[in-house]
C-alpha cells in the first residue's frame, strides 16, 4: 500500500497534521486510492474475495448477499460516455453472475468521472446514505489507568489456539450485536467471520470488561503500513461513560505502536456522537461523504 506523505508522520512515529489545504490532509490521488483498497481487503480478510479491477475493487461474499459485503470501491472509470457506459454494463454483468445486487462505494471529488453520482442516479441507482472516512491526525494520549473504571480490564486480543478464537469470538460478536442492535440470528455468522479473520496475522481487537461483563470493542487491521478500525461499540447499557473513547484510543495507540504510518476508520454520516468521540481521540474527517449507491 502507498504510504502518506513524511509530513504526516512526526519523529516519534505518531501522526502529525501537515500543512496540506483540507480536505485530504496533504494526500494525494493514489493515497487515497489506497485507502479504499487497503479498506476492502481488511473487510475480506474473514473469509471473503476481493479482487483489484485496475479501476475498481470488488469486495465479495460468497455466503451473505448483504451489500455491505459486496460491493465496488475505488471507482475510476472513463469520463466519456461510450467507455463509462461500457464499463457500466460489464459490471452489471458482473454482479449478476455473483447474484447480487449492484453496489457502488464512491466519493464525490475523488471517484472519476467527475459526476459519476448523477450518472448512476439517472441508471437507477439510489444513495443509501454514505458516510465518512476519517484520518487520525495526531497521536492519542497515552492511556492513564486513571481513566478506566474500577473493576475493569482492557484486554487485547489477537491470534491465538483455536479454542481461545472460538470463545473470544462469541464475547465479541455479543458486544457488537448489542452495540450495533443487529439481528441476533446473525450472531452465528458474526461469530463464524470474528474467529476466521483471528487466524490472520492483521487482525486485532480490544475487548473493555467491567466487573467481568465485556462491555465494549473494537477491532483492527494493521497491514501494509496502515490499519482499518472497525467494529467499534458500547453496549447501550454502559454508553455515556467514555469507554468508546477508551478502546478507540487502545487501537489507536497500538496501530502505530505496531509500525502503521496510517490509521483510519469509517463512520456513518449522521452518527454525530461517534464522530465527536473520535474527534477527541484524535481524528479528523477526511473527505466528503461517501455516496453508497445501489440499484434498485
Amino acid at each position: 500500500m502507498a504510504v502518506p506523505p513524511a509530513g504526516l508522520v512526526d519523529g516519534r512515529g505518531g501522526l502529525s497534521l501537515p500543512t496540506g489545504p483540507p480536505p485530504w490532509f496533504g494526500l494525494d490521488e493514489p493515497a487515497i486510492r489506497s485507502i479504499e483498497v487497503h479498506q476492502t481487503r481488511a473487510v475480506a480478510s474473514a473469509g471473503r474475495e476481493w479482487r483489484d479491477l485496475g479501476d475498481a475493487v470488488l469486495l465479495h461474499a460468497r455466503d451473505d448477499p448483504e451489500p455491505f459485503f459486496n460491493r465496488l470501491a475505488a471507482v475510476r472509470w472513463p469520463a466519456a460516455p461510450a467507455g463509462f457506459d461500457r464499463r457500466l454494463t460489464e459490471t452489471l454483468v458482473l454482479f449478476a453472475t455473483l447474484r447480487r445486487r449492484p453496489y457502488l462505494w464512491v466519493i464525490p471529488g475523488l471517484s472519476q468521472p467527475a459526476d459519476i453520482v448523477a450518472r448512476l442516479r439517472a441508471n437507477g441507482f439510489v444513495d443509501l446514505g454514505g458516510g465518512y472516512d476519517m484520518l487520525l491526525v495526531r497521536a492519542p494520549d497515552r492511556l492513564d489507568p486513571s481513566c478506566f473504571p474500577p473493576g475493569s480490564v482492557l484486554e487485547r486480543i489477537g491470534t491465538g489456539p483455536r479454542a481461545d478464537r472460538t470463545s473470544r469470538a462469541r464475547e465479541l460478536a455479543l458486544v457488537i450485536e448489542d452495540s450495533f442492535g443487529m439481528d441476533p440470528r446473525r450472531r452465528p455468522g458474526l461469530e463464524d467471520e470474528i474467529e476466521a479473520a483471528m487466524g490472520t496475522a492483521a487482525f486485532h481487537a480490544c475487548l473493555l470488561r467491567v466487573e467481568g461483563q465485556p462491555v465494549a470493542t473494537g477491532q483492527r487491521f494493521t497491514f501494509d503500513g496502515a490499519s482499518y478500525l472497525s467494529s467499534i461499540g458500547t453496549r447501550p447499557a454502559w454508553r455515556g461513560r467514555g469507554y468508546g473513547a477508551l478502546v478507540t484510543a487502545a487501537l489507536a495507540g497500538d496501530s502505530l505502536a505496531d509500525g502503521a504510518r496510517l490509521v483510519y476508520l469509517g463512520v456513518h454520516l449522521d452518527n454525530d456522537r461517534a464522530i465527536a468521540v473520535y474527534r477527541r481521540v484524535g481524528f479528523e474527517i477526511l473527505g466528503p461523504r461517501s455516496a453508497d449507491l445501489l440499484l434498485r
